[in-house]
């Protein structure tokens, strides 16, 4: 009643708007799509338009860092090029420079000369100091002594040695067509009084500023006029052209040999824009990856510096900006969605209020009623179930009493060859005693006597054992010992045993303590296991049966183990169900492991089979060691 009286409260110029609402929903379903339309619209449009603004801002940023790495390495390269520029002019002033070139077959000149240029190479850190005369032939060079000696070689087809020649300080870029190595030459003439008679050459190494760009989102390389990759800190990059291969580019190279016997190939390039930026993509490694191309020349050097900065990163910024701007618009939506929602769920609350009450008072009167009659079928179940669990346990004891009844069925016929035995044997004695109490042979007629009562002694003792046996058990659980327990079985399976030519090897210490069971019960079921064992070695070449006990972690273990076929796996989780053989028609009911395995149950103990790695099945039963109550009621 509290929002009635909240909606009676509300401003009179909403109240009509509302109760409009609620009578044609139309009309509230427009209100909540519309401005959920023209969020959509702002959506799409910045999908379409938004992404590329975004991407302009970024790739101005990405343009910016480029061109600061652009910057700082051609101020690099310059600096290390600018060391070695006025070296050459000063070097070649140098008397014993002067002497050799005007002595060139002078032995000690050129000595003297390989020497100095050796060292002046080392203190100034170049790669490669020599001179050449005019005609090209290096006649000193600081690596005299090195496998790839220049003296000897004849330079004239480079174009640093002709600019030289003609009087101008040369520079150059190539490979080494005898060292094999990159770098730059400074070329200067060797002026001896007005007239040009010699060559001075510096060659100096690029790889200390090359290392230093490996690494990083950007790759910096070094491109001559051709577009050939001279420097670069891909070395998978390095002599391949980022411009076609034309035969006028190749010719070029060729004639000043300046990239020597390397192989030139064509980089996989494809131009293309972006934001307004012209970018690159190469494929490397079967992997396509677009750059941002930023250049300088460096006129003095003759070379392009080139930046490609991956705009990978641009890419996945844009990206993420109009993903997280979409997502803002999707929120801004979904709460107005549900602002729009919890009015439209206001107004049918208000309708359904009283319908809901009425509804929820009728359904709790139907529940109560239904809770009645449950309660009243709860009473009924609970006093049939009770019923139903005597019956069951009646039951099963006349199973137990049904299971060892067909035990003492299957061994009648052993058990009455067993007995007839000693009957043909009193009646013999019997018939003799006659005979030699008529001959007054009165000791052998007395022995006669004592023979009869042994042999009936033993009847009573089997028919003692058997009765025990079929007898129902109302017995408690007390301290039984096992081989007492052992004994009495031995005396009703011995029978089962010699029809099926057994042999029964028993290993139990007399120092095992009692167990925790019913000495009947426990009988029968040491019966049930060794009368299954004897049939399923009867026929065997090996129809041994071992029984033995042994007690761990205050538990006793017996083990029963036949030399037959074994458990099947299929059939390993069924073998303890009632009424399950695998015996023939009339041979078994399929009772005896089901109730051995609840007797043991009962002991609280327990029954498992497994296969022994050397053949047969093993059946192990664990029992409680009987504690000291137990043995004090059984003393």
């Amino acid at each position: 009643m509290e929002i009635s009286s909240a909606a009676v409260r509300m401003p009179f110029s909403r109240q009509p708007r509302r109760e409009n609402e609620r009578r044609n929903p139309d009309l509230l379903r427009y209100r909540i799509l519309l401005p959920l339309a023209l969020l959509a619209a702002i959506g799409v449009a910045l999908v379409f338009k938004g992404s590329d603004i975004l991407a302009r801002g970024y790739i101005d940023e990405a343009e910016i860092q480029a061109g600061t790495t652009l910057r700082l390495a051609v101020s690099a390269l310059d600096g290390h090029l600018k060391r070695y520029e006025a070296l050459p002019a000063l070097i070649a002033d140098q008397q014993n420079i002067e002497a050799l070139i005007l002595d060139p077959k002078n032995e000690t000149l050129q000595a003297t000369t390989n020497t100095y240029l050796k060292e002046i190479n080392g203190l100034l850190k170049s790669s490669d100091v020599y001179v050449m005369t005019m005609d090209g032939e290096t006649i000193a060079a600081s690596n005299y002594d090195s496998p790839v000696s220049f003296v000897g070689e004849n330079f004239t087809y480079r174009p640093y040695f002709q600019d030289a020649a003609e009087g101008r300080q040369s520079r150059f870029y190539a490979l080494g067509t005898t060292s094999l190595k990159r770098g730059y030459y400074f070329g200067s003439p060797i002026e001896i009084g007005g007239a040009i008679r010699g060559v001075i050459v510096f060659k100096v190494d690029i790889d200390s500023l090359e290392a230093s760009w490996g690494g990083g989102d950007d790759r910096i390389f070094v491109s001559d006029p051709e577009g050939i990759i001279f420097m670069t800190g891909s070395p998978e990059w390095l002599y391949a052209s980022i411009l076609p291969l034309t035969p006028d580019r190749i010719a070029r190279t060729e004639a000043s040999r300046r990239y020597a016997d390397a192989r030139l190939r064509e980089l996989p390039v494809k131009r293309s824009s972006f934001a307004g930026r012209d970018v690159m993509t190469i494929r490397d490694g079967g992997i396509e990856k677009e750059y941002l191309v930023v250049s300088q020349p460096m006129p003095d050097a003759g070379w392009t510096v080139n930046v490609l900065m991956d705009t990978g990163s641009v890419h996945a910024q844009a990206k993420t900006a109009t993903v997280a701007a979409l997502l803002t618009l999707c929120l801004a939506g979904l709460g107005l969605a549900v602002v729009l929602q919890r009015r439209a769920r206001l107004n049918e609350r208000l309708t359904l209020q009283a319908e809901a009450r009425n509804e929820l008072e009728h359904r709790v009167a139907e529940r109560t009623a239904d809770l009645a009659r449950v309660n009243s079928r709860i009473e009924e179940e609970i006093a049939e179930r009770r019923l139903t669990e005597q019956r069951l346990r009646q039951t099963q004891a006349d199973l137990i009493q049904a299971g060892k009844l067909a035990g003492l069925g299957q061994m009648s016929a052993a058990l009455s060859h067993e007995l007839n035995q000693p009957l043909a044997a009193a009646k013999t004695y019997a018939e003799t005693t006659g005979v030699l109490i008529d001959l007054g042979r009165m000791d052998e007629a007395r022995d006669n006597v004592r023979r009869i009562s042994v042999l009936i002694d033993r009847m009573a003792s089997i028919s003692r054992h058997l009765r025990n046996f079929a007898r129902k058990p109302n017995e408690k659980l007390g301290a039984v010992a096992l081989d007492d327990a052992m004994r009495d079985t031995l005396e009703i399976v011995a029978a089962r045993l010699k029809t099926a030519d057994a042999e029964l090897d028993i290993d139990i210490d007399p120092a095992i303590p009692a167990v925790k069971a019913g000495a009947v019960r426990l009988q029968q079921v040491l019966v049930n296991i060794i009368t299954n064992a004897a049939d399923a070695v009867e026929g065997l070449d090996d129809r041994r049966i071992t029984v033995s006990a042994w007690q761990t972690d205050g538990k006793v273990l017996v083990s029963v183990r036949d030399r037959g076929p074994g458990v099947a796996a299929a059939i390993h989780e069924r073998i303890f169900d009632p009424f399950f053989t695998t015996k023939g028609v009339g041979k078994g009911l399929g009772l005896g492991l089901s109730i051995s395995y609840n007797i043991i149950k009962d002991f609280g103990g327990s029954l498992s089979v497994a296969d022994h790695p050397e053949g047969g099945a093993v059946f192990l039963i664990e029992l409680e060691v009987a504690d000291g109550n137990l043995l004090e009621a059984a003393e």
